[in-house]
């Protein structure tokens, strides 16, 4: 069994490493291209030594051998604190090793406390939006959090607040967010916020979003799953499952050919797929919706999370990782893929996938 060392001892770790003063250029929390580490402290039920040897020192080495310069750390506060809101120690621990490891190699991170016990972006009930004692305990998680995790440099660990609002107005979830910003600057004044916008942090609803004015130290988050019908091919929790026609990246989603192969039923349900157009320009076009917002405000932006499932078919997922690394590194955009070992992985099933590698970390 490999011993997870305590917080205490990680925290003493990290601040021996960064003991040096903090200068103004060590504050900013400056990213480019990373990877997330998906179902670990986040969608998973496993605990114990199987939670604990699913992500390790060696993973983090692999991510920066590659080229990856951050890591993005979804995190569930069912899986981190109890029903009370006390810290599971467990878990905590695996984090904070897993942030030492990060400190060892020279990667940043970002924590993003992923689902909420009052919010589940694919739940039809989401109590966050409707009661505020669930927005306490969400504040509350932050509060601890930070308690964790504020030893850390400024320029290292950034705080995303939530992944994936999914609110009926957008001024619900901008209300909690800078409530929850204005939480978290009492206890961190300069630490780097990430906020993405309501609606599955979709690029289109960015320009709804409401961040706190002249704080500096914020980035606004976005995620792309653009053509959906090719990142979540045959998908078995969506929709896309009743699809198994070709599907083809650049150019139309579904070929005039193959459209006349579907059967009535198909076409019903999937014939709009035979309209859209998507390539490099349409994708440019989109994260430029983004950057919009981001810059009226002078701030940065961030892709948290793209990716391509392993059933869509291999030649064109490439190459629209291949598109979406151009439009990435013309527009100055940062980014981290979906995800590191799963279905979207660049590994999967313990075979490292080379030409999706190659395809986002090219320049």
């Amino acid at each position: 069994m490999k011993k997870v060392l305590s917080g205490s001892v990680i925290a003493l770790i990290i601040s021996v490493l960064f003991s040096v003063s903090m200068k103004a250029e060590d504050k900013d929390f400056s990213i480019s291209k990373g990877v997330n580490i998906s179902h670990w402290l986040s969608q998973s039920n496993v605990r114990g030594e199987r939670r604990a040897a699913y992500f390790t020192r060696d993973d983090v080495e692999f991510i920066v051998s590659v080229g990856f310069d951050h890591i993005r750390f979804p995190i569930d506060e069912e899986q981190m604190f109890d029903t009370k809101g006390n810290k599971n120690k467990e878990a905590f621990a695996l984090l904070h090793n897993a942030l030492g490891w990060c400190a060892e190699f020279g990667l940043k991170a970002v924590v993003d406390l992923h689902i909420l016990r009052s919010h589940n972006f694919n739940a039809a009930v989401k109590p966050l939006f409707t009661e505020e004692a669930a927005q306490e305990r969400f504040y509350d998680c932050w509060r601890k959090i930070s308690g964790e995790l504020k030893k850390y440099p400024l320029s290292m660990v950034a705080y995303e607040l939530m992944n994936e609002p999914v609110a009926d107005d957008p001024e619900q979830w901008n209300v909690i967010v800078n409530r929850c910003a204005a939480v978290v600057r009492k206890l961190e004044p300069e630490r780097t916020l990430v906020i993405g916008s309501n609606r599955w942090q979709s690029y289109d609803t960015v320009k709804d979003l409401k961040v706190p004015d002249n704080d500096k130290h914020i980035i606004i988050s976005f995620h792309y799953y653009n053509p959906f019908l090719l990142t979540h091919y045959l998908a078995p929790w969506t929709d896309n499952r009743n699809y198994h026609g070709p599907v083809h990246y650049p150019g139309k989603l579904i070929a005039d050919e193959d459209l006349a192969k579907l059967t009535p039923a198909e076409k019903e349900n999937f014939g709009w797929a035979n309209s859209q157009v998507y390539n490099l320009e349409k994708i440019e076009s989109d994260f430029r919706e983004v950057l919009q917002m981001a810059n009226s405000k002078g701030l940065k932006v961030y892709c948290g999370e793209y990716g391509c499932i392993d059933n869509a078919p291999a030649d064109d997922a490439v190459r629209w990782f291949t598109d979406m690394n151009t439009a990435f590194y013309e527009l100055g955009i940062a980014r981290a893929i979906w995800d590191y070992k799963e279905e979207f992985g660049i590994i999967k099933k313990g075979v490292v996938q080379e030409d999706i590698i190659e395809a986002i970390l090219g320049d």
